[in-house]
Formats: C-alpha cells, structure tokens, sequence
C-alpha cells in the first residue's frame, strides 16, 4: 500500500499497482500514530525520486536508499541520519554517471538509452506530497 497522491486525499482507495492494494490518506496515518503513541513512521520499497519524500504533514517518510534504480531511473537516493534529541535529517545521496570504460559509457551504449538519458535530466524533483505544510513543533520527530 501507497500513500495517496497528496495530503488532501483522505482515507482508503483502491490502489492501481494490483488487487488488494490500497492508497491510505493522511488521516489514516495520523489515526495510526495517535493509537500506536507514534510521531513519525519511515516506510521503504517505494522509488522516489529525491530519495525521501514526506507525507501526512510530516508524519510519514518514504525512503528509498538505490541510486539510478535498475540502471535507468536516476533518482537520488537518500539516509535518514538520526541527530541527539531524536531530529531526523535526510542525506541525499546523488547517482554517479557511469565510468568511462564501463559497458554503460561505451559509444555503443549511448543510442540505446539515449532517449532516457534525455527524459532524466529534463525531469523535475520529486513534488511535495500534500498541501504547504503547516506549522509543526519543532521538537518532534515530524519535523524535518
């Protein structure tokens, strides 16, 4: 299951990735929290393209570590790095360009996925999810 597109839309939707799947809205995640005494839940498996994204007014973070997933996606990846007092900070980790003597670099190599090479650097950043965010404590977890 996915977060749905953006912080104002709320509860379960069937999910287009399959059967059985759903997209939770930020009310779900805040219901969550509050019954499990949480501040903040990462989630991983999901590629985006800055590395992290944030969701549900901060309460929520999807992570994904893999640069230039499957070779083709040049996404950033990124870390959480977790700093005295429990403050979360991301760490954005870029993808490299290929070596000049990989298979990847070869003159050869260069048509094939040219056209992806192009989309990628005409690709904007990951949008925020959700609306501007509101004003958070900036003693929690949620606030990044």
């Amino acid at each position: 299951s996915d977060p749905t597109e953006n912080d104002s839309v709320e509860g379960l939707r069937p999910n287009a990735r399959g059967p059985g799947l759903v997209t939770f809205g930020p009310d779900r995640v805040a219901d969550f929290c509050k019954k499990n005494r949480l501040q903040l839940i990462i989630r991983a498996h999901e590629c985006v393209m800055d590395g992290f994204e944030r969701f549900a007014h901060g309460q929520l973070i999807t992570l994904f570590s893999a640069t230039n997933y499957c070779g083709t996606a040049n996404n950033a990846g990124a870390i959480l790095v977790v700093g005295r007092g429990l403050v979360v900070v991301p760490k954005l980790i870029h993808p490299l360009p290929p070596p000049i003597h990989s298979p990847e670099a070869s003159p050869e190599r260069v048509g094939d996925d040219a056209w992806m090479q192009e989309l990628n650097i005409q690709r904007p950043p990951t949008p925020t999810r959700g609306r501007p965010q509101p004003e958070v404590d900036r003693n929690s977890l949620a606030y990044i």
